[in-house]
């Protein structure tokens, strides 16, 4: 059964809207809000078995958690997996910029989330810690290394960046791993959700936290990168802040390049000129 045919099946009548955003993924999740009475659901339809039990694991080990999205049910032994959520809202941080508020919020929920038990967990796989930052940052610029023709990473730039220092990392905690705007919901109540969990492990906090920053800064402006630390308690350092940005950026070149090779585009140039910024910052 495809995606569309399970989501008529399970809207059962209802009407239901595809929400899926475009990716170059291979395997790629689907989404879809039922508008089932009394309170609309949304239905995710996972790409692999393996996302599925990852996130509904998380989801449950962070059961009550402020802010993180509800699971209402699902079945993820099924031939194609699914789960059915409570509807978090239909914007995000992303087409909200510039809202303090918001970003309060966002920081909060993402304090609880590190603030958690993590050996609920624990389980998810042996996680990341600093040791293994430091030796994945030298392994991602030899990965970037193979693609800069290609994404038009100069010489110089490439070196600058490989020469940056690692940057710091705590023990690893319960954590998000892809904290962007786009997946912080936001309903007509102005209430903030944490969504899409599939990524989830254990991490040094430093890696959302950064990551949140970095992209909200981007793509929901600086005055909600500022209160997104407010509402977290911890304002990251710019130094520790670029370092982390250099290596977030790195991997999003290097996974771009390999997914981009499907289809034959290759427009690099907003990530690499991030790169160049965070570069200078740390230096």
């Amino acid at each position: 059964m495809d995606s569309v045919a399970l989501a008529k099946q399970i809207a059962d009548g209802d009407r239901f809207q595809d929400l899926t955003r475009p990716t170059k993924a291979l395997a790629q999740d689907r989404l879809f809000r039922i508008w089932r009475k009394p309170d609309p659901v949304l239905l995710k339809v996972y790409g692999t078995l393996g996302r599925a039990r990852r996130e509904t694991h998380a989801l449950e080990a962070l059961a009550g958690t402020e802010g993180v999205v509800v699971r209402l049910g699902g079945d993820i032994n099924a031939e194609v997996a699914w789960s059915l959520f409570a509807d978090p809202g239909e914007w995000s941080l992303a087409q909200l910029p510039e809202n303090s508020r918001l970003g309060l919020s966002a920081g909060r929920i993402l304090r609880a989330v590190h603030d958690s038990d993590p050996g609920a967990l624990s389980n998810l796989s042996r996680g990341i810690d600093g040791d293994w930052v430091a030796l994945d940052v030298v392994s991602t610029m030899r990965r970037l290394n193979r693609y800069r023709g290609r994404i038009g990473l100069d010489a110089d730039l490439y070196e600058a960046a490989r020469a940056v220092s690692a940057p710091y990392a705590t023990e690893p905690r319960g954590s998000h791993t892809n904290p962007s705007p786009e997946n912080f919901a936001v309903n007509e109540y102005g209430d903030v959700t944490l969504t899409t969990w599939q990524w989830a492990t254990l991490a040094p906090p430093e890696w959302d936290l950064s990551k949140a920053v970095w992209l909200a800064s981007i793509h929901a402006g600086p005055v909600v990168a500022e209160a997104l630390q407010e509402g977290y308690g911890v304002f990251v350092g710019d130094e520790q802040l670029a370092r982390w940005t250099v290596y977030h950026c790195a991997m999003r070149l290097v996974h771009e390049a390999e997914q981009r090779m499907f289809d034959g585009s290759d427009s690099f140039e907003d990530t690499v000129d991030q790169l160049q910024r965070a570069v200078e910052r740390a230096s």
